[in-house]
């Protein structure tokens, strides 16, 4: 287990998110014949699909857990999905072969080729659909679809409300093991969708591009913080990764997720958080709304926060002396 101020708070409350119902009428239903699928499924039609041969079910889960010292830690999610499992799924390993272990990063990007032969050792290929899933919500499910994105696949698509959804449908588990044959996904590069610090430093003060903080109000106000300094990268406008869902953890409807991003759908738009995490939530539901040029700074305020040339506003509206 290691040390995580990295999204503590973001996935303590998707955490707690319960799936009261789930409706079998969300986005993505297809026809058997049908190889294609939207980027968001429902539970109703992955219980359809399930058995589909080119289909590729992947449990995401990183689980967020306090030690008792008011610290949060982040706890591999391999001991979950071994205790109960979409029957099936693979398990990505975000502490593990997603990550890049020489960073001194969390949850760094690894290269194109590490995560793509990651990819192929789950039994994904070129001619794969995957559905991704976790127990938060699908916070991190959205990371490994933003990665499959930016190697250049497509084929890929989140369970909406994750395995709380895929529960509440009346879906079995598994704890059988699984061990896919291991298969060879091609790297066609979209470079633009992982932006570095000096992509970030650029954007500040250039009205072409926007700056998304998908953080809690609280912590992109600067009223406390979880990494080296408090606030926001300058210029940045906010949109909390929480106020993305609903309280059964599936996704609001596109009326009201169109009213969280009312910009110009061409214009360039980075999205962060703390590790590009909750950020890679943002920039899926951006896509999804027709942005065509939607970037995720990967190692987000762990990298920026630390550096102090990098500017950084708070927001004081509040009593400072309060308690």
């Amino acid at each position: 287990m290691n040390r995580l101020p990295l999204l503590a708070t973001i996935l303590a409350t998707l955490a707690v998110l319960s799936a009261c119902t789930a409706s079998d009428d969300a986005a993505g239903v297809a026809s058997d014949a049908d190889t294609t699928m939207d980027s968001l499924v429902s539970a109703a039609w992955l219980r359809e699909h399930l058995d589909d041969p080119d289909l590729v079910v992947i449990d995401a889960t990183v689980l967020i857990e306090a030690d008792g010292t008011g610290n949060m830690l982040s706890v591999n999610g391999r001991e979950s999905y071994e205790a109960g499992h979409i029957p099936g799924a693979v398990f990505a390993d975000f502490m593990g072969d997603l990550s890049d272990a020489d960073s001194e990063l969390e949850f760094a990007v690894p290269s194109p080729e590490q995560f793509a032969a990651a990819m192929g050792a789950l039994g994904v290929d070129d001619d794969s659909r995957v559905v991704l899933y976790d127990r938060n919500s699908m916070v991190w499910a959205s990371r490994v679809w933003w990665m499959l994105r930016w190697i250049g696949f497509d084929r890929a698509a989140l369970l909406d409300g994750g395995l709380e959804a895929w529960k509440a449908d009346g879906g079995s588990l598994s704890t059988d093991a699984v061990s896919p044959a291991a298969r060879t996904l091609s790297v066609a590069l979209r470079p633009e969708l992982i932006a570095d610090q000096d992509d970030v430093r650029a954007a500040i003060g250039d009205d072409s591009v926007n700056l998304i903080d998908s953080m809690p109000e609280q912590h992109y106000r600067g009223e406390w913080a979880m990494y080296a300094r408090p606030g926001h990268i300058t210029s940045a406008s906010n949109v909390p990764v929480t106020s993305l869902f609903e309280e059964s953890g599936k996704l609001r409807s596109d009326d009201e997720l169109r009213a969280l991003f009312e910009s110009d759908r061409e214009k360039r738009t980075i999205t962060y958080c703390g590790g590009g995490i909750a950020a890679s939530a943002d920039a899926f539901v951006m896509t999804r709304l027709g942005f065509t040029d939607v970037a995720v700074y990967a190692a987000s305020l762990q990298e920026w926060a630390a550096d102090p040339e990098n500017p950084m506003d708070v927001v004081l509206e509040f009593d400072e002396g309060e308690d």
